[in-house]
Parts: C-alpha cells; structure tokens; sequence
C-alpha cells in the first residue's frame, strides 16, 4: 500500500468553540455585558492537534470514550466545518453518513427520499434512475417505497441511509456508527458491502463503539481522548488490545 494516493490528511487540526453567556443571555443583555465588562467567554477546545494520513483502500477505525472529539473531528474531514487551526486535504468525493436521520423529510415517500439523499450527496437524477433498485433492495425497505418517511422505525431509516451511501461508491467514505443499526443479518450484510467496498479500493473512515468490529474491519487505527490523539497506527490488535486495557481501568 506504500505507492497507493493518499486520500486525506490532517495536519495539526484543532477545533474550538467558545462557550460564554451569549448562548443564555440574548443579544441586547450580551451587548451591555459586553460593554461593562462582566461578559464571560471560555475557550473549549474539542480536537487538538491531530495528525494522520490515510491511502486508497484504507480503513480507519476511530476510537474513543464520549466526548473524545470523535464527532467534531469527522465534520471537519467531511467539510461540515472549518478547523481553527491546522489542515484537512482530501482527494476526491466524500460521502459522509454522520448523523442518519438527518437530510431526510419524513412526509416524503421512501423512493422519495432516497432520490433526495442522493441530490444531497451529489448524484445526478439518472444516476439514482439505475442505482434506486439495489438501493431500495439492499436496504430490505421494497414493501415500503411507497409508504411516508415518519412511519419508518429508527433501523429502517439508517439502513436507507447506509444502503445510499454504500451503493452509490464514493472514494471517501464517512461512517459514525451505521454498522450498529439494524439486526444481526443485516450488519453482516453491512459488514460484507464494507469489505466490497474496501476492496474496491474506497478510502473508508469508520467510527464504532464495537472495538471487535474495529479489530474485523480496520486496517489503521486513530485514538481519541478528551480531543487528543493518543496514538494513530497500523497495529490494531494492538491498540484496541491497549484501548480496552484503557477502558477496563476506568470502570474499576
């Protein structure tokens, strides 16, 4: 893999946000506490300065405790937000499932939808015309195409979801838990279409509480904790060994 593009690259990236009394206050109170000095503002930093490089074909698994900064540090590769300091470069078509339920309308028919997940992500009307039926069939939804969004249990949603984002074969993949929905059958069927998809040379982030599917799926590894980058390597038995030795520490 050492001649293969790299894909993405972070460099030095840190996310902040400022926290103060603007979020509780309104923008007249702000203004006079401004003015008078008894305005208070705190500097939180989500993400501080990671770095990592990832190749065609690669899997990244992202691991982490909540509040790590996993989230944060996915907008920023998919281009939802700018780092405050620091670089992300990319290198081709991002599709990036981070929060499932969003971008769709739940008075829109399935079909519906579907062709609208797919405009979001930048995929022509005819390019939907040919991929809807694996879509619709891979995602086990057939009998329901015609039927409201809102009727559609949470599992069916994401298994939309992902069955778009999976189908439509985008170079850089962004999945933040997708392969924990839906039954056993179908995050084997998730699992398998990932390992397709990787060898079908995509660049693939995947983020998972589920350190065993870490260990099955991922060829390169990124630590998370309190926003720090504890380690980024090839070595995943390794570091998930050394991760769950982390966890099992906490818990005692």
């Amino acid at each position: 893999m050492s001649d293969a593009k790299t894909m993405l690259s972070c460099q030095n990236v840190s996310i902040r946000y400022r926290v103060g009394d603007f979020k509780n206050i309104g923008l007249k109170e702000w203004v006079m506490r401004r003015l008078t000095g008894h305005y208070q503002a705190v500097d939180f930093w989500a993400v501080r300065d990671v770095s990592f490089g990832i190749r065609k074909g690669d899997m990244l698994g992202i691991i982490g405790t909540n509040g790590a900064g996993k989230s944060t540090l996915l907008k920023a590769i998919s281009g939802i937000m700018e780092p405050t300091r620091g670089r992300v470069s990319r290198q081709g078509q991002v599709a990036a499932l981070l929060e499932l339920a969003s971008g769709f309308d739940g008075d829109l028919t399935v079909k519906e939808n579907a062709y609208l997940r797919g405009a979001m992500l930048g995929y022509t009307r005819s390019f939907m015309d040919e991929t809807y039926d694996q879509i619709v069939d891979f995602a086990e939804l057939r009998e329901y195409e015609t039927r409201p969004f809102k009727q559609l249990s949470s599992g069916m949603k994401s298994r939309l979801a992902f069955a778009i984002a999976s189908l439509v074969k985008p170079e850089i993949l962004i999945l933040d838990e997708v392969l924990a929905v839906g039954d056993g059958a179908f995050r084997r069927k998730s699992e398998a279409k990932m390992r397709e998809i990787i060898t079908g040379g995509a660049t693939t982030i995947l983020v998972s509480h589920s350190i065993g599917q870490v260990r099955a799926l991922c060829n390169k590894i990124l630590w998370l904790d309190k926003g720090r980058q504890v380690a980024f390597t090839d070595d995943v038995k390794g570091c998930c060994d050394r991760y769950e030795a982390f966890l099992a520490g906490k818990t005692a």
